[in-house]
């Protein structure tokens, strides 16, 4: 599983550490979502076991997809809360880290680019829908950022990260009164 995971570049978007599918399998035969149909060894390799999806598996997994695919997620991101942080930084050093930001995603749209023209024809598109979402995601925050800095460069959002604080720290001492007061 873990060569072909790397094969077809699906580690790219997986967040799998060493050992993770072993409890990932573990947790699907746990719930009778699998089972082991053979275990064999070859030489002085490990132990090589064999599971097949039970019937219970099936329709979990097909229940679980459709609701994957039905339901937005909303699922914050360092990026996400990174950006709700903006005001600490000045905007010059805003601009700064997001022109950064913006290589990095040309670069890695660039990537996925490569993984699609040389994968696709490999084993097919099917197989690869999420790295083309992936690409499109990336796309569509690189055109955000992009403008974002564009909003930057030309005045549109500019703020004072000391005059801020200060609104920020008035704010409190005045809700802290009030409460006192109550």
């Amino acid at each position: 599983m873990q060569r072909l995971i790397r094969e077809w570049h699906k580690d790219e978007y997986l967040d799998l550490k060493r050992g993770s599918l072993y409890h990932a399998i573990e947790r699907l035969r746990r719930a009778g979502w699998i089972e082991a149909l053979e275990t064999s060894r070859e030489g002085r390799r490990p132990e090589r076991t064999v599971y097949r999806l039970t019937e219970s598996g099936a329709r979990g997994g097909i229940d679980w997809l459709r609701e994957l695919l039905a339901k937005p997620l909303c699922e914050p991101t360092q990026f996400f809360a990174a950006l709700s942080f903006l005001p600490q930084l000045s905007p010059e050093d805003v601009l700064n880290r997001l022109q950064e930001l913006v290589g990095l995603l040309e670069v890695e749209i660039a990537d996925l680019d490569g993984v699609l023209q040389v994968m696709v024809p490999r084993i097919g598109r099917l197989v690869l829908v999420e790295v083309e979402y992936a690409r499109a995601m990336r796309q569509a925050e690189l055109a955000w950022v992009k403008s974002l800095l564009d909003d930057l460069r030309g005045g549109a959002l500019t703020w004072d990260p000391e005059c801020l604080l200060a609104s920020f720290a008035n704010a409190a001492k005045e809700a802290q009164t009030r409460t006192e007061s109550t």
